[in-house]
C-alpha cells in the first residue's frame, strides 16, 4: 500500500507539470523548459489546459483566426511564442500584455491589419518579433519604443506605405531589419529612412529590394536612392516691415512681421504667439481672398504670403513671436520677442540702455531687418516719440503720440 501511496503523491506532484491538451504534445527539454507543441493540428484557437509553466508554445499552422485578452493567461512563463501561418486577423489589446518574459515572438503569415502595439510596453526582454507578411499598412512611431534587447526585426511583405521617423530609434540591440517588398510611396515623409540606412550598422536584409512604388517618377527605384535634391529642409527668416512713420500711437500702430521660407517640398507657415496673458497657434492663413478673418483668430491677421499683421499693437501684444517652417523633411523656426517702449528722447535713450543699436545712427526706421534665422531669437523694440507735455497731463489720459521717430533694437539674444 505504501508504495502505492508514493506513487500518487508523486503523481500529484508532477501533475500540473506535464498537464498537456489532447491536441499537443508536451515535453521536457534537456534545458529543463517546457514545450507545449501544437502546430499543425488545425486548431481555431489557443488551445485550453495548458501548464503554467510552459515556456515554449508552438501553435503554427492552424486556423486560428483571432487572440483574445486572455488566450495567453494559462502560460505567464512562455519564453517563445510561435503563431506563424494562421489566419489571424483580430488581435485584441492586452492579448499579449502580460507576457512579460518573452524573448521570441513569430506572428508572420497571417491578415493582422490592426495590432494592439501597447502590449509591446511590457515585453522589454524580446528578442526576435516577427511580423511580416501581414496586412499592416502603418505602423506608430513609437511601436518599439521599449524593446531595448530587440535583435531581430521582420516587417517585410505588409502594405506599409510609409514609415514615421525614429521608428527604428531606441532600439540599442537591433541588428537585422527585413522591411522589403512594402509599397513605399517615396516621398519626402521617408527621405529619412535613405539617411538612416546609409549610417546604421543595423544588417538591412534584401535592401535592393525595399522599392518605391509611388510616385511615378521613382517607381522601381530603392528608398535608398531618392535624391538628394528632392527633399530639403526648411529654412526662414523672419522680417519686420513697417510704414508707421506718420501713425499716431493714440489711433493704433500695426506690427507687421514677414516670414520668408525655403525649401522642397513648399514648407508650410505656421505661427506661435506668446504673450503674458495668451498663447496662440495659427497653422496657415486665417484671411480669406473676400477678406474674412476667422472669428478665433481674428486679433492676428494671417495672410497667404506669410505676413502677419497685428493692428492696435499695444502693451497687452508683448511678447514672443515664433515662424514655423514645415515639410516632410523637417521643421525651422524664428522667434522675434516684440516690446514697446516710448520716450523723450528715444535715441539717446536706446543708445545708453543697448550699446549694439549704435548703427542705426538717426535714422527714423529700419525696414525688413532679417532675424537671425538660427532660432535663438531677437529682441525688438519699438520705440516711439513721446512728446514731453504728455507726461504732464492728469488723469492718465492716454497721449497722441506720433510715431515720427521709430527706432528698431536688434540683435539682443533672449
Amino acid at each position: 500500500m505504501r508504495p502505492l501511496l508514493c506513487c500518487l503523491g508523486l503523481a500529484t506532484l508532477l501533475g500540473p507539470c506535464l498537464a498537456c491538451p489532447s491536441t499537443c504534445s508536451c515535453s521536457t527539454k534537456k534545458n529543463g523548459r517546457l514545450l507545449a507543441e501544437c502546430a499543425y493540428k488545425d486548431l481555431q484557437e489557443v488551445p485550453e489546459g495548458l501548464s503554467s509553466n510552459v515556456t515554449i508554445l508552438t501553435l503554427s499552422a492552424n486556423r486560428i483566426v483571432w487572440l483574445g485578452q486572455g488566450s495567453f493567461t494559462e502560460v505567464p512563463e512562455v519564453q517563445s511564442l510561435w503563431l506563424g501561418y494562421n489566419q489571424i486577423g483580430v488581435v485584441e489589446p492586452g492579448a499579449f500584455a502580460l507576457l512579460v518574459h518573452l524573448k521570441n515572438l513569430d506572428l508572420s503569415h497571417n491578415k493582422i491589419a490592426d495590432f494592439p502595439w501597447q502590449d509591446l510596453r511590457n515585453l522589454s526582454g524580446l528578442q526576435i518579433l516577427k511580423m511580416n507578411n501581414n496586412r499592416l499598412a502603418g505602423l506608430p512611431q513609437d511601436a518599439f519604443r521599449f524593446l531595448k534587447d530587440l535583435r531581430s526585426l521582420w516587417l517585410n511583405d505588409n502594405e506599409l506605405t510609409t514609415l514615421a521617423e525614429g521608428t527604428f530609434d531606441n532600439l540599442p540591440s537591433l541588428s537585422q531589419l527585413q522591411i522589403f517588398n512594402n509599397p513605399f510611396n517615396c516621398s519626402c515623409k521617408v527621405f529619412w529612412l535613405k539617411k538612416w540606412t546609409e549610417n546604421t550598422s543595423v544588417s538591412i536584409t534584401k535592401g535592393g529590394s525595399t522599392l518605391c512604388v509611388a510616385p511615378s517618377r521613382l517607381k522601381g527605384r530603392a528608398v535608398t536612392d531618392i535624391p538628394d535634391h528632392h527633399c530639403v529642409a526648411p529654412s526662414v527668416q523672419l522680417t519686420y516691415l513697417s510704414n508707421l512713420d506718420n501713425t499716431v500711437m493714440y489711433d493704433g500702430l500695426t506690427l507687421t512681421l514677414h516670414c520668408s521660407v525655403a525649401g522642397s517640398p513648399p514648407p508650410e507657415i505656421r505661427w506661435k504667439i506668446q504673450t503674458s496673458s495668451r498663447h496662440v497657434e495659427i497653422n496657415g492663413p486665417n484671411v480669406a481672398r473676400d477678406g474674412n478673418v476667422k472669428q478665433s483668430q481674428e486679433r492676428f491677421l494671417v495672410f497667404k504670403n506669410g505676413t502677419m499683421a497685428i493692428p492696435n499693437f499695444s502693451k497687452e501684444d508683448e511678447g514672443i513671436y515664433t515662424c514655423l517652417a514645415v515639410n516632410d523633411v523637417g521643421t525651422r523656426d524664428v522667434s522675434v520677442n516684440v516690446a514697446l517702449a516710448g520716450s523723450e528722447n528715444p535715441a539717446e535713450d536706446l543708445l545708453r540702455d543697448d550699446p549694439q543699436a549704435s548703427h542705426l545712427g538717426g535714422q527714423s526706421c529700419y525696414k525688413g531687418d532679417e532675424m537671425d534665422p538660427s532660432g535663438a531669437g531677437e529682441k525688438l523694440v519699438i520705440v516711439y516719440h513721446m512728446p514731453r507735455e504728455s507726461k504732464s497731463r492728469a488723469g492718465g489720459a492716454v497721449p497722441q503720440v506720433h510715431l515720427g521717430t521709430l527706432l528698431l533694437a536688434l540683435g539682443i539674444a533672449l
